[in-house]
């Protein structure tokens, strides 16, 4: 075999650039879509929204009243929360941050869904200059009952 069957450097490390490239895109590919149901007027939401976008997830969102689909999804009143969405098969109610998202549908527990109850301080969508970010529990729910999934502080896992 001559030398010039042997890929040059540059045409290694183009070829090495696009595979890096294409696994972005089949990794991001690999996320489901995730349905969000909010109120038209509500800002925070549309900050969730863009935390999970620029985690890698595609959304979608409907605005209109959120109750009759929390209702219809088994999202109990003491969960409840802002917004609530759908993905693969699971309810994700209020500011769950994008990480535990993706452990649910890594580990694919049993049960409804995720939720964040109130409004956190600091958890992804609720930051506030100059206040010090909650500590928080996400929430697994479902006919089975109720535990922590993982307790986060602001954004970050606690």
């Amino acid at each position: 075999m001559g030398s010039d069957m042997m890929p040059s450097r540059r045409a290694m490390l183009a070829g090495l650039a696009a595979g890096l490239a294409l696994g972005r895109g089949a990794l991001a590919q690999g996320l489901p879509t995730v349905a969000v149901t909010k109120d038209p007027n509500c800002g925070c939401c549309e900050k969730w929204v863009t935390h999970l976008r620029e985690a890698g997830f595609t959304v979608t969102v409907t605005e209109g009243p959120v109750n009759p689909v929390k209702a219809r999804l088994g999202v109990p009143r003491d969960l409840a929360s802002c917004h609530t969405a759908q993905v693969d098969g699971y309810v994700v109610e209020g500011h769950v941050p994008a990480g535990a998202i993706k452990r649910l549908l890594a580990e694919r527990p049993r049960g409804t869904g995720l939720a964040v109850p109130g409004m956190p301080v600091g958890s992804p969508g609720m930051e506030v200059d100059g206040m010090e970010p909650d500590t928080y529990d996400v929430v697994l729910f479902g006919p089975e009952g109720r535990n922590t999934f993982a307790r986060y502080r602001g954004a970050e896992l606690a």
